[in-house]
């Protein structure tokens, strides 16, 4: 497995990966998959500032993860979402965990303190590879969204990436691979 900084040149296969989360299940709140175009204008707007990350098995990428911004106001810039998606019938082989992994570590290496993860409830899978990972529930909201015919609830999570301390400059836009 290779974990490695996506390019655009990897929409086509993360437009592909991401497809059934949003037609198939209530992962994904969208009710229309974006085309590759759209999902290129996403990464290359996540790109300018964090990381979005892929895993390649064999020379196919088997899944994607990356950081937005958790909000835009100020004060909110040392926090981040992240999200991870997997080829259908690649779960539990390491490859989120990997993922997640060198994602945390290059939000540190940023600047970045906290973690945040929105989980479309019930979804036991995303639950238990987040709290492995050390994110604890903050809330729910419930009946946040309508797909599929039915109400559905979005749970936290959330992580500290660092101890807390007062920064010293904002998080830097910087990538680098450890």
């Amino acid at each position: 497995m290779d974990i490695r900084l996506a390019t655009l040149e990897d929409a086509p296969a993360i437009t592909t990966i991401y497809r059934p989360y949003v037609e198939d299940s209530i992962v994904s709140f969208e009710l229309e998959a974006p085309t590759e175009a759209t999902m290129r204008e996403r990464m290359g707007k996540v790109q300018a500032k964090l990381p979005w990350l892929v895993c390649e098995q064999d020379g196919a990428v088997a899944g994607y993860a990356y950081a937005s911004s958790h909000h835009d106001r100020a004060a909110y810039q040392w926090s981040v979402d992240v999200s991870v998606y997997l080829r259908q019938g690649q779960q539990r082989r390491g490859f989120g965990r990997a993922l997640y992994t060198e994602l945390f570590a290059l939000l540190v290496q940023q600047g970045y303190y906290t973690a945040y993860a929105g989980i479309s409830l019930p979804n036991a899978a995303s639950v238990g590879l987040h709290e492995s990972f050390g994110f604890e529930p903050v809330g729910v909201y419930r009946n946040a969204g309508f797909k599929s015919g039915a109400w559905h609830d979005v749970g936290w999570w959330q992580r500290p990436l660092r101890n807390y301390q007062v920064p010293g400059s904002a998080p830097s836009q910087r990538l680098s691979r450890t």
